[in-house]
């Protein structure tokens, strides 16, 4: 039961910051997309069954806080916590580098893919690579960051090492 409070909670964490804090960053150019990063870290940490329902949650919840097509980020989170959640068996998840790797590929098919929705013509495709550009420079150094602090505060490893099957425990 408390992976499902844990569940609801860093899911009005993500959503809070996407539309408060980090709404006024992106208004001034710079794009942390912490839906990509939040089912990152959420997939690493649970695998990929608890990923792919944290990515699809998470988005479905976005698509209904932005008034836009319904699904849109749903189905990219949903899959992008599957995937990362599947590779977590086979990962050291408490490397900084490989942490950064998964952000930024996750980054970058999240944006690449909302921004299809946003494309009315061909002419608008060098501003689409350069806000997946940006979105994926900025998200990755500083959600790696994020998580060595948060590994730094608690003392201990973030994610379990990738023999052990990750989950709920109890």
């Amino acid at each position: 039961m408390r992976i499902l409070g844990a569940f609801a909670w860093f899911m009005l964490v993500t959503l809070l910051l996407r539309s408060t804090a980090l709404t006024a960053l992106a208004a001034r150019g710079l794009v942390f997309d912490v839906l990509a990063f939040a089912t990152v870290v959420w997939a690493l940490r649970w695998g990929e069954s608890w990923g792919v329902s944290f990515g699809f949650a998470l988005g479905l919840a976005a698509d209904l806080d932005a008034a836009h097509w319904l699904g849109r980020h749903a189905l990219a989170l949903a899959l992008i916590g599957y995937t990362v959640g599947r590779l977590s068996h086979t990962l050291v998840r408490d490397r900084a580098r490989v942490q950064a790797v998964l952000i930024l590929l996750a980054t970058v098919l999240h944006q690449s893919w909302a921004a299809c929705f946003e494309i009315g013509k061909l002419t608008g495709w060098p501003y689409v690579l350069e806000r997946v550009a940006l979105a994926a420079v900025v998200t990755a150094p500083v959600g790696t960051f994020l998580l060595a602090l948060v590994r730094r505060a608690s003392g201990q490893p973030l994610f379990t090492h990738a023999a052990v099957e990750p989950g709920p425990t109890g």
